[in-house]
């Protein structure tokens, strides 16, 4: 049985931007970063940071009562597990992401005036700069899909491919992943030319440069490479409305080789569209950051696969999350 809302739920659930925008902050300042290598006072924290004396010492008091910090005296030194957490060079490391996050954070503001118009969010910088969110965009990627990239690329065994063409392989995580799974494949990796150098960096440091083409350009307004037998769509389809999906499916059934196959990660909806909660949520994010993005059920997928021309559209993993992987086939 649900329980009954009231007014302590209710405000707590209201007041849950809060703590969100203490971590936020500290993640945009690098305070973590800051208290990395011995405790600070506010005052020399300030300084580090260039920031004010007054609003370092206030957030500092938030991130303690939060156990983010430890607070001796005048004194503030990381807790335990932050920064191997949210320091840059941390083993498990999500501060990427978590800027990421801050990013999110500015347009679901906006969300009132969003349902209004139907038009998305504005987007506001950090005090980071745009080019450091585009970064922070493709480096929380990584932070949230490397931990999982092998056991998700698992439940491709029974697709054998000797070509993968990741499309919008962004810094390269899911090509190591799936080139890592096939000792003897390779891959196209094809993204914004912004993005490659990116990816380069991440190949060359993984040994598996040598097996990758990369290949510049956008893959909803240009042709995709020709040639593979597998193509690899991660969290793309949610940015795009029904139409464009269809346009980017044919694109891909055009590029792949006769027999070739591809496989699509993203999140699945049930057909009431409210489970998951994490897809109905991301479908704000999604309403709040794209024009026309969405989430999608597995019947509006296979029939906008289905118009391209693939065939034997399948799950072949379903969870509560964006690890969702579903397949189709070009027929020979």
């Amino acid at each position: 049985m649900t329980t009954p809302w009231n007014r302590d739920r209710l405000l707590e659930l209201a007041r849950g931007f809060q703590p969100v925008c203490v971590l936020a902050a500290a993640a945009e300042l690098d305070v973590f970063a800051a208290l990395a290598r011995r405790p600070l006072t506010a005052a020399q924290a300030a300084r580090k940071l260039s920031a004010d004396p007054r609003a370092v010492a206030t957030l500092l008091d938030a991130l303690a009562a939060l156990r983010l910090l430890g607070k001796r005296g005048s004194r503030y030194a990381l807790a335990a597990g932050v920064a191997e957490t949210l320091t840059a060079g941390g083993r498990q490391s999500v501060l990427a992401i978590t800027r990421h996050q801050a990013n999110c954070l500015r347009r679901w503001a906006q969300l009132a005036a969003v349902t209004k118009t139907g038009r998305p969010a504005r987007c506001v910088p950090s005090v980071r700069g745009a080019a450091d969110d585009i970064a922070s965009f493709i480096g929380g990627m990584d932070d949230l899909a490397a931990p999982v990239a092998a056991e998700v690329v698992a439940c491709l065994k029974d697709l054998p491919f000797g070509h993968v063409l990741d499309v919008g392989g962004a810094s390269g995580t899911w090509t190591l992943a799936l080139l890592h799974a096939r000792p003897g494949a390779t891959a196209t990796l094809f993204d914004l030319p912004v993005v490659l150098p990116l990816a380069r960096r991440r190949l060359r440091a993984a040994g598996c440069l040598r097996r990758v083409r990369l290949a510049a350009g956008d893959f909803m307004r240009e042709p995709l490479p020709t040639g593979a037998d597998l193509a690899w769509v991660s969290a793309i389809i949610h940015q795009n409305s029904r139409a464009e999906n269809r346009r980017l499916f044919k694109k891909v059934f055009d590029a792949l080789v006769s027999g070739g196959r591809i496989a699509i990660r993203d999140i699945l909806m049930a057909p009431n569209r409210t489970v998951p909660v994490s897809g109905a949520l991301f479908a704000v994010n999604m309403l709040v950051g794209t024009r026309s993005g969405g989430t999608y059920t597995f019947a509006e997928i296979r029939a906008d696969l289905q118009s391209a021309g693939f065939t034997a559209a399948r799950i072949l993993r379903r969870e509560p999350t964006m690890n969702c992987v579903l397949a189709a086939r070009k027929p020979a």
